[in-house]
């Protein structure tokens, strides 16, 4: 590490070791995360395996290619489909085995829900179905032929759905390299490209277009089409439910909205370059809400706003940018528009870690509220509820039949009011203990799984540090003691029961749930880091966010639409014009819709202290 980089950890470390830095007014908070951020880009990018693509001409590829290649501007293999996971940091150093303790016992005493607990109404079941939506936009791992069973220890079995279960290695492959031998291929493409509804390749591109005015494949009901066999036609259909399918809806149904748009005031494009251009438009359109409105939810300060909307827009803010263009650089103008994408030396993909934080199943309720729309809302626009539909009749092709059944607009509204589960220990869904997987092409495999104990065991299985590793090398301060975690006396002696007093020993995603958060946020502060880390580096390395990022690539009317849409609210006034205005009466589709805006500050967000 330079001096330079001492001096700022050292600087990140005092903060951290009293507690401090969301504590501080928005400023100094907004530097103390540039100052993390930097450290993070320097010591927590770790190359894994070579990409030996070659050089290509990016005039001729200045759209999103099927299989995700073509976007790094010198190699045309970087963040495609099939390459491997990168790191944030190195394999896990531990002696533990993989069944220390057994994953089917931590699932049993510390994830296991006991009763829903909601996140009130920061969050509500559309910002649940989205982290879905955008987990298989990004990342998903190969696997072997090879199975794998566990069998719930004597001691558990009986409080347990499955007594035992089997389930496919993941793919393990040589890299070639001699820091990280091994390694793991992401079967979808890393970018911000939305192929969770266009598909990973050339495949299954071609099954969701129609190869008319540019569009994709929608019902006349406004939801996906399905096969022979039930399945929705999408990008990605594995392990879906209902909700993740209503989103995929609707921004397909965006994506021909874009197309008519083009056809309108460019005659002369062809099927080819109607869809080319939509999909470019709908993908930044799908970044741009993700950055600017559910993260902002999620994580939900006034210097998070701060430093979100820097990244799109930089410190002078969309008005300037507006006005005079990305001129500034990526502090002053954001990284969206940059000159050129920036890899900070290690070239683009999504991380083993980020897989392992953004594991969020805890979101999920048991049942999903189904809200009467033909009933009169109250003054807060509340509405009465309809009927209970357990998430077991949401999944899969029963959810899609469900789903059918209910309508975009009605399964919409009530999504919206009803508040997703809070990431928290005991809250793992009770019915993803007893589930039924699918195959890549959405078929129901024959052999059921628990989720919970399979995660632990997957982020073992593929080297993730414990939280005590992980926290370390992540350059935050680790627990010593279980009160260190959480000053939660129930959970501290449940911690102790399974791992002892070894706090070395705990599981990553226990200790995201159990840890304390930070006031206004849904996550744990460590997962918050890779967060950090992520968020902007699938913008600035990013050739369509970056250089490519102008009317001349997007055409004039479609980067004005991307200006002009900031939020999931802007897309959905789009396609159903009332229903906000009258179902809705907070600021962000993502909250619980009857709850209250966001009161109204004269502060100006910069000068503001800490939230």
């Amino acid at each position: 590490m330079s001096l330079f980089d001492t001096i700022l950890f050292y600087v990140v470390h005092l903060l951290d070791k009293f507690d401090l830095w969301h504590r501080l007014p928005v400023l100094l908070g907004l530097a103390y995360l540039g100052l993390r951020r930097h450290l993070h880009q320097r010591y927590n990018l770790l190359r894994v395996g070579e990409v030996n693509g070659k050089k290509y001409d990016t005039e001729e590829f200045s759209y999103r290619t099927a299989d995700g290649t073509c976007n790094h501007p010198a190699d045309h293999l970087v963040g495609s489909h099939g390459t491997f996971f990168g790191r944030n940091m190195p394999p896990s150093t531990s002696s533990y085995g993989l069944l220390e303790p057994h994953p089917v016992t931590v699932a049993t005493k510390l994830l296991e829900r006991r009763k829903c607990t909601d996140c009130g109404s920061q969050f509500n079941m559309i910002a649940c179905a989205w982290v879905q939506f955008m987990i298989h936009d990004w990342n998903d791992h190969m696997e072997d032929t090879e199975q794998v069973e566990l069998r719930a220890p004597e001691d558990v079995a009986a409080g347990c759905p499955l007594k035992s279960f089997k389930f496919f290695k993941t793919r393990k492959l040589p890299t070639g390299s001699p820091d990280l031998k091994f390694g793991h291929l992401n079967s979808r493409t890393p970018w911000w490209d939305g192929s969770v509804i266009y598909g990973n390749n050339k495949e299954g591109m071609i099954r969701v277009r129609t190869f008319k005015d540019g569009k994709l494949r929608v019902s006349g009901d406004g939801l996906l089409e399905h096969d022979d066999n039930g399945i929705p036609i999408s990008g990605d259909v594995r392990n879906n439910w209902a909700g993740f399918s209503l989103l995929q809806a609707l921004f397909m149904k965006e994506h021909n909205a874009i197309c008519d748009m083009l056809k309108e005031h460019y005659p002369e494009f062809d099927d080819e370059k109607l869809y080319r251009h939509a999909r470019l438009i709908t993908s930044a359109v799908i970044a741009k809400i993700h950055t600017l409105d559910w993260t902002i939810e999620l994580v939900k300060t006034d210097t998070l706003v701060a430093g979100m909307r820097i990244n799109w827009y930089g410190f002078l803010g969309k008005r300037i940018k507006d006005l005079l263009g990305p001129k500034f650089g990526p502090i002053l103008s954001g990284l969206v528009g940059f000159k050129r994408p920036r890899d900070h030396g290690t070239p683009y993909s999504l991380t083993e870690e980020f897989v392992s934080v953004y594991r969020m199943h805890s979101l999920l309720p048991e049942k999903i509220v189904l809200r009467d729309l033909k009933s009169t809302t109250s003054e807060d626009k509340s509405l009465p509820i309809q009927e209970e539909i357990p998430m077991t009749e949401m999944i899969g092709k029963e959810g899609e039949k469900s789903l059918s059944k209910i309508g975009i607009e009605q399964m919409l509204v009530s999504m919206g009011h009803q508040s997703c589960g809070a990431a928290t220990l005991w809250n793992y869904p009770t019915w993803m203990r007893n589930l039924v997987p699918h195959d890549i092409d959405g078929e129901e495999r024959p052999d059921l799984v628990d989720m919970a104990a399979l995660e632990i065991y997957r982020d073992r299985e593929r080297g993730i540090p414990r939280y005590n590793e992980f926290r370390r090398n992540l350059l935050m301060i680790p627990i010593s003691k279980w009160e260190d975690l959480t000053d939660d006396e129930e959970v501290i002696e449940a911690l102790r029961e399974v791992y002892g007093d070894d706090v070395e020993k705990l599981d990553l995603q226990v200790g995201l749930h159990a840890e304390k958060k930070i006031k206004g946020f849904a996550i744990s502060e460590t997962a918050f880091n890779i967060f950090l880390l992520i968020a902007s580096r699938r913008l600035e390395a990013d050739r369509f966010f970056t250089t490519n990022f102008n009317a001349r690539t997007y055409t004039e009317k479609g980067f004005e639409w991307v200006n002009k849409t900031e939020t999931l609210k802007d897309v959905i006034d789009r396609h159903f014009p009332e229903m906000t205005e009258k179902y809705m009466r907070c600021t962000s589709a993502f909250a619980v819709w009857n709850s209250d805006p966001n009161p109204r500050r004269y502060l100006p967000l910069y000068l503001r202290p800490a939230t």
